[in-house]
């Protein structure tokens, strides 16, 4: 039913595809649209061809895109550990002022995502809540309430105040990281300011903060189409895919697979495990990765044969190789609220993970996928021994999650009550 006064709605957001807060974001886009609003995404890098307008109107604006970014980074330089953690952290210093942007004096309400880079900056983002307008913002990690880290992972400085940086060469009382955390600390203490976080173990971050403790903070999942990812005919998608159809196959997925982060090392050791222990389950079993590999040696030592098929964009090719697959592991050290989990859960693939982040949210204890113990490989790996003779049954459980929990339409109408009540 369309609503009597469509919003006028203003999403902001670093890309339009890379990433998956930026794939997050153009789903929103899709299902507040679908719900009968005027939704405008405002991203500062276009790579796709969907309805998000690019801010890089002229090469001169390209030019500066450019110059906030490598400013951003060189500004880091002084200050990082090494540059293992160089993405890590985001100052937040260098932004683009857009507080005067038609589309955002127009709106009802501005949402913002993942906004760094050089996108907005600490400074900039004052500048929209002085718009006094109902500003929400989608936390896709911990940023907005930290001195700058993505994810603090055992450092809890965030719930006091910054300072003593483990990200940093030289970490100290008043570094920059406590310099940064002042800085929010100021300038996001505007009351038109809400804050939504995709999973609940990043709002009980959230509110333990000092930056945003007593604020209201919601929790709102992100969206996913449960008609474009569904379930498919095993044999049939493996056949589109090239991959053997007399083949099983255990999939991963990551845009840089070898990423710390993203902990293929403990799948690997978790698949040594595993072949050792189940060589009955593994001798006709394969690993698909989506991707790209940068480090061959660590690849060629898998215990099983490697396919890949690169990096995907592609919505329905990513729906073949959920469907293809046994199941789906990922077994990164830091997550929010995975689209890849919610992708392979839509598609009727269990899935696999360490108990970290909103992941066990998501995945129930072999109900509908396995949750090992964190930084665990042969929990990993007794997992992998866990879902494979169970993987329909499983699979049946993770797509009637999906379609109770994260369908668009549930999820768009969440965010409309919760802007709503902010008019």
């Amino acid at each position: 039913m369309k609503p009597e006064r469509p919003l006028k709605i203003v999403l902001l957001s670093y890309h339009d595809q890379n990433g998956g807060a930026a794939i997050a974001c153009g789903r929103l886009h899709e299902a507040l649209t679908q719900a009968g609003h005027d939704v405008k995404t405002l991203v500062q890098k276009k790579g796709g061809i969907g309805p998000s307008q690019s801010l890089e109107t002229s090469i001169w604006k390209k030019w500066m895109t450019w110059v906030r970014f490598v400013s951003e980074r060189l500004y880091f330089l002084l200050f990082e550990k090494d540059k293992s953690i160089r993405f890590h952290f985001n100052p937040g210093i260098f932004g683009q002022d857009i507080s005067r942007h038609p589309a955002l004096l127009e709106a009802d309400i501005i949402h913002l995502h993942w906004i760094n880079f050089g996108f907005l900056s600490i400074d900039s983002i004052e500048k929209i809540l002085q718009l006094n307008k109902p500003v929400f913002w989608t936390l896709h990690d911990m940023w907005a309430f930290t001195g700058g880290c993505h994810h603090s992972g055992d450092c809890l400085h965030f719930e006091l105040h910054c300072g003593k940086c483990k990200f940093l060469a030289c970490p100290k009382s008043e570094d920059i990281s406590h310099r940064l955390w002042a800085a929010k600390q100021q300038k996001f203490q505007y009351p038109n300011l809400h804050i939504i976080t995709c999973s609940e173990w990043l709002g009980q971050r959230a509110e333990s903060s000092s930056i945003l403790k007593g604020r209201t903070i919601q929790t709102i999942a992100n969206p996913i189409d449960v008609g474009l990812f569904k379930m498919g005919d095993k044999t049939e998608a493996k056949k589109s895919l090239g991959l053997d159809p007399a083949k099983q196959y255990l999939l991963f997925v990551a845009m840089r697979v070898n990423a710390p982060a993203k902990g293929f090392h403990y799948l690997k050791k978790a698949l040594d495990l595993w072949v050792e222990k189940y060589p009955e389950q593994a001798s006709s079993t394969e690993l698909l990765v989506v991707g790209e590999i940068s480090d061959l040696p660590t690849i060629q030592s898998l215990p099983l044969a490697l396919r890949c098929l690169g990096i995907v964009h592609d919505p329905n090719i990513m729906m073949k190789a959920y469907q293809a697959a046994e199941m789906f592991i990922t077994p990164s050290l830091e997550e929010n609220l995975p689209n890849t989990i919610m992708e392979a859960m839509a598609c009727g693939t269990p899935c696999l993970g360490f108990q970290i982040g909103g992941i066990p949210e998501m995945i129930e204890h072999q109900i509908n996928g396995y949750v090992a113990q964190f930084q665990n490989a042969k929990d990993l790996s007794e997992g992998i021994a866990y879902i494979f003779p169970k993987s329909k049954e499983l699979g049946l459980a993770a797509r009637k999650k999906v379609e109770s929990h994260y369908e668009a339409s549930i999820i768009a109408e969440k965010h409309i009550q919760y802007y709503q009540t902010c008019l």
